[in-house]
């Protein structure tokens, strides 16, 4: 039901009650009035004719006939004259007044439901009949009923006439703020209302405006994060590719330098130890060089060897991440005696991929460097736990720990490609401090 509906139902209801209460009003003061009325008239009329009888007492009911043709007609009253076998000798002549019309029956009822009589008998067996007759009053009061009834029918009409088109016309601006929710609804966000008249069509005019204008806002960002993170992940899969690209590159180095190089490192060391040997005797300053290039040949295949392990770990593709870190922190060991190294492994997955394995190996690498480089530890801690759907890693060191606002800081390009390895297998990595002192790397890599 439309609120235009609702209002002109509201108002014929008030309308129908006012006129139902002064029609009810109306109908109760006729009815007081018409019996004050005609009990007054009755009790006038009879005590004057109880009294005319008496002075034509002797004289008989002709005299009284002419004395009542006389009177003519008394308001409110109906006289009769009736002798003693019942004919009637005279009548009330009728009211000249609304002559000829009667008000209904059940209305005549309603006002006067009884109507007082008097009976006179006179010397000769003649009757005098005086009865109240209101029915001039009555149809005053009907005519009063229906010129009201008519007045309130008028203004049942008339009003909610006007009031349908003054409901049209304040709910016209309505429609309007209910087509733009319809553009809104539709996709169509730029939708803006002009100013809408009236004090509370214009504020919910101001209101939707606002709205409208947040939700572009809104739908604005959301497409620019949409277009963000579309960004973001092309920016992702491109650091990922170029980071296989480069491992690739490092493997195929690290493959040289260990095949080709090394074989010829292997092969000048052997020349040169043939050289010494065979001229000692005789060229003492011939074999004292071949012998420098024995330990320049012995300098560079070891300078050879830990750079293959940091441009491509070959126990990783030929023996698995469990090993390749055994032997990882085992060439710490080696060149940072005074420092305690602590690997724990467990549950780790049986067949890696070659991305998560080597992103695990990096990750440790990384974490384990930059705690050598800037953490003045003693200790370092490193634990790989397995479980259905994580590979936990953690790093710590009981180090100086992170300084104040190391995150807001240019550079940690270290922990930045940290990031990113664990989030481009869709995993993630936090960097924080270690309870007691310290700090810790924390990765959590998914198995699938």
């Amino acid at each position: 039901m439309s609120l235009r509906l609702k209002l002109n139902l509201l108002i014929a209801l008030v309308i129908l009650t006012f006129t139902s209460t002064m029609l009810t009003l109306e109908l109760m003061g006729t009815r007081r009035a018409v019996s004050e009325e005609i009990e007054a008239a009755n009790r006038v009329a009879t005590q004057l004719l109880s009294r005319v009888t008496l002075v034509y007492a002797n004289t008989g009911s002709p005299a009284l006939v002419d004395f009542l043709h006389r009177l003519g007609r008394v308001r409110a009253t109906e006289i009769r004259l009736v002798d003693g076998s019942g004919t009637e000798l005279y009548a009330s002549p009728p009211s000249p007044y609304k002559a000829g019309r009667e008000a209904p029956d059940w209305y005549s009822d309603t006002i006067l439901p009884r109507r007082p009589r008097q009976e006179i008998t006179l010397t000769d067996g003649a009757k005098l009949v005086v009865e109240a007759d209101a029915s001039r009053a009555i149809l005053d009061g009907w005519d009063e009923a229906v010129h009201l009834l008519i007045a309130g029918t008028i203004a049942l009409v008339l009003g909610n006439a006007l009031v349908f088109w003054l409901v049209g016309r304040a709910t016209r601006p309505f429609n309007r703020i209910v087509r733009g929710l319809e553009q809104m609804r539709a996709g169509d966000y730029h939708t803006r209302l002009e100013d809408l008249p009236g004090r509370e069509a214009g504020s919910m005019a101001q209101a939707f405006n606002r709205m409208a204008q947040s939700i572009e806002d809104n739908m604005t960002a959301r497409q620019e994060a949409l277009e963000a993170r579309s960004h973001l992940e092309e920016n992702r899969e491109l650091t990922q590719f170029i980071q296989s690209r480069i491992e690739e590159e490092r493997r195929d180095i690290a493959r040289e330098l260990h095949d080709e190089m090394g074989q010829a490192v292997t092969a000048i060391k052997s020349m040169g130890l043939s050289i010494a040997r065979r001229d000692v005797q005789s060229d003492p300053r011939s074999a004292e060089a071949a012998q420098l290039i024995v330990d320049t040949a012995d300098h560079l295949y070891d300078v050879m060897h830990s750079i293959i392990p940091r441009l491509r770990p070959l126990a990783l593709d030929n023996l698995g991440l469990e090993d390749a870190l055994d032997d990882l922190v085992a060439e710490w060991r080696r060149h940072h005696p005074h420092m305690q190294f602590e690997l724990q492994m467990s549950d780790l997955p049986d067949a890696p991929g070659d991305s998560f394995k080597l992103a695990a190996y990096r990750i440790v690498q990384e974490a384990v460097t930059n705690a050598l480089k800037h953490a003045s530890a003693g200790k370092i801690m490193i634990s790989l736990r397995g479980t259905e759907q994580f590979l936990h890693l953690t790093v710590e060191d009981d180090g100086s720990g992170l300084a104040e606002g190391w995150a807001h800081k240019r550079g940690h390009h270290g922990v930045r490609g940290m990031r990113e390895r664990a989030q481009a297998l869709g995993g993630e990595l936090e960097v924080t401090a270690r309870d007691g002192g310290g700090t810790q790397v924390v990765a959590r890599l998914p198995l699938e």
